[in-house]
């Protein structure tokens, strides 16, 4: 007997057919002789209609009860699923991600799994049940609910499959797998059969949605394979794991894409030393990631210092850096949302010349100014402006001949 741990995303339980649609495919699963935990998001658009209403209600919403708000849109995946298993005669039973003993920080719509105490999960399992948990939640040690940020229930499902010693966690989504581009943007894209975890942590750092940052991070550090899927066929998806064969390490793996990108510039900043700590620090301190920086060459011990955020954390961000700005003696503090990103990723970048090269001549024939440039062993990201993004995926993935 096996233990699987199934993940379905908000696409795939956006009704009450698509909820008995998982309850079917679980049910396979379980008549195979399997024990099953599921963990399920909130149906379709739920989450962005309670932070829509939220912010009806009060325009500076406490994180605290913004969490336990957009808590209860899992809360009614999860019991609706049960209640469709138990309608095809199926002992089933849905769990809050405090019931399930998900233990997590205290940093409110961002919280971070410390640990996981999975002794309710594996009774219930015992007694036969399959087990469904609500993704994207926990409970700090204080008994308060948090959320996972976006995409957290990929988390919750990896760190369950950690926890309980599964071999595999499967990731049901609306698409088939990962795929070279999006495919929305390059139809041509070549979904990927396997992908080692280096490459999809970039691919999804940087834009990918089929996968949350964070579960690959746990997946790779577990060597729990992962397996990307379609809830709505039975096509084979992408197998996300540490042992890829030496012969898919020879180019480029994916095009990635980003458009939650935000670029904040403190001009005229004295250039001694701790400036840069004294911006970066309380950034840090409210929570604020930052992903590119430059700092211009100094001229007259002036500089100019440029930091890219996501779009939704930038009115967070300028709150924290303007007066920073001010006390530091710098000019002044500007921003620009209208930012997105394109990266090639690929470890066989690793020890090859010519990549960025190639890069930059494709985005040059289709006249795509390039903004910022940052880079990792295995990938090279530009920032451009927002409107020509899908314009460079397309270019880019032709310049690779992803297509092939």
């Amino acid at each position: 007997m096996a233990l699987i741990v199934q993940k379905y995303g908000g696409s795939s339980v956006g009704d009450a057919e698509k909820i008995k649609n998982v309850a079917r495919r679980v049910a396979q699963t379980k008549d195979k002789g399997n024990q099953v935990v599921v963990v399920v998001s909130a149906m379709g658009d739920t989450t962005d209609e309670l932070i829509r209403l939220a912010y009806q209600i009060n325009e500076r919403p406490d994180e605290r009860e913004l969490d336990m708000l957009l808590s209860t849109g899992e809360i009614i995946s999860c019991t609706l699923l049960a209640m469709a298993l138990e309608a095809m005669g199926y002992e089933a039973i849905s769990l809050s991600g405090a019931q399930a003993g998900i233990r997590t920080d205290a940093v409110y719509s961002r919280a971070r799994i410390q640990r996981v105490d999975p002794e309710r999960i594996t009774r219930e399992l015992d007694k036969g049940n399959i087990v469904i948990v609500a993704g994207f939640q926990g409970i700090t040690d204080e008994m308060d609910i948090t959320t996972l940020g976006r995409g957290g229930s990929d988390t919750t499902a990896v760190a369950l499959a950690v926890s309980l010693g599964a071999g595999v966690c499967q990731i049901y989504t609306d698409v088939e797998g990962v795929f070279t581009a999006d495919p929305r943007i390059v139809p041509e894209a070549q979904k990927l059969p396997e992908i080692g975890y280096e490459e999809m942590l970039e691919l999804a750092t940087y834009g990918a949605k089929v996968m949350h940052p964070r579960a690959v991070e746990l997946g790779e550090l577990f060597n729990v394979p992962i397996l990307v899927a379609s809830s709505f066929n039975d096509n084979p998806g992408t197998l996300i794991h540490g042992g890829v064969p030496m012969e898919v390490r020879n180019k480029v793996r994916g095009i990635a894409h980003d458009l939650d990108v935000a670029k904040i510039t403190v001009v005229g900043v004295p250039d001694r030393p701790g400036i840069a700590a004294s911006i970066f620090e309380p950034l840090a301190k409210a929570n604020i990631s930052v992903d590119t920086i430059v700092q211009n060459a100094s001229i007259n011990n002036i500089t100019d210092l440029t930091f890219t955020v996501a779009e939704s954390q930038l009115t967070k961000a300028i709150e924290v850096v303007k007066p920073i700005a001010k006390s530091i003696g710098a000019r002044d503090c500007v921003s620009d949302s209208k930012l997105g990103k394109v990266s090639i990723i690929g470890t066989g970048m690793q020890n090859t010349p010519g990549y960025a090269a190639r890069m930059f001549g494709a985005l040059s024939e289709k006249g795509i100014n390039i903004q910022l440039i940052t880079t990792s062993e295995i990938r090279i990201t530009c920032i451009i402006d927002e409107a020509r993004v899908k314009d460079a995926v397309q270019a880019l993935h032709r310049a690779f001949e992803l297509e092939r």
